[in-house]
């Protein structure tokens, strides 16, 4: 039985195909010279049950970890301040990623809880982020670049620096903006 047949067989046990079942079958999809029939009948067979609902694709994100937006924003204006005043470059996932570690999640469903976890976080947390990142910036400053060959998660749309990384992180987090600010 192939992985695409193994796929669709877990997906209609569970009633649910999750974003990484999806992009299994994409990759095998696109990586494959040809599909066998077995596979072309399994592909048929997840279409109808997605469009029966006997399956649920579920969305990418239905929630939100408010804290990584605090972190971000924080980051951003602080490695700018450094990388304005210096030298010196940092990754700012690699800030990021630190201080996370360390830091309560806020997740989210809702706008409103959205709202909810970001005056929290800012009443009782903003301290305690401001000292995770400068934590997580010295960490990175007196860090050795012993593995130079390491590989980002994702990689940048070819933009060096501070404003690629923004800018791979705005397409991230603020996908809504662009549609709203087209569609007016």
């Amino acid at each position: 039985m192939s992985s695409i047949e193994k796929i669709v067989e877990q997906a209609l046990q569970d009633g649910y195909l999750t974003p990484a079942m999806e992009a299994e079958v994409g990759r095998i999809c696109d990586t494959a010279s040809e599909l066998s029939i077995e596979e072309y009948m399994a592909l048929d067979r997840l279409m109808g049950s997605l469009l029966t609902g006997e399956v649920v694709a579920v969305p990418r994100k239905q929630f939100i970890n408010v804290m990584e937006e605090l972190v971000l924003t924080e980051a951003i204006a602080r490695v700018a301040e450094i990388e304005a005043s210096s030298d010196c470059t940092l990754d700012l996932g690699d800030v990021a990623a630190y201080a996370l570690n360390r830091l309560p999640p806020l997740y989210a469903t809702t706008e409103e809880g959205a709202t909810y976890q970001r005056e929290k976080a800012r009443d009782e947390l903003s301290a305690l982020i401001a000292e995770q990142v400068k934590d997580a910036i010295a960490n990175s400053l007196n860090r050795p670049d012993f593995f130079p060959e390491r590989q980002t998660l994702k990689r940048s749309n070819g933009e060096p620096g501070l404003f690629g990384q923004m800018n791979d992180l705005l397409k991230d987090y603020a996908h809504k903006f662009e549609l709203q600010a087209n569609a007016a």
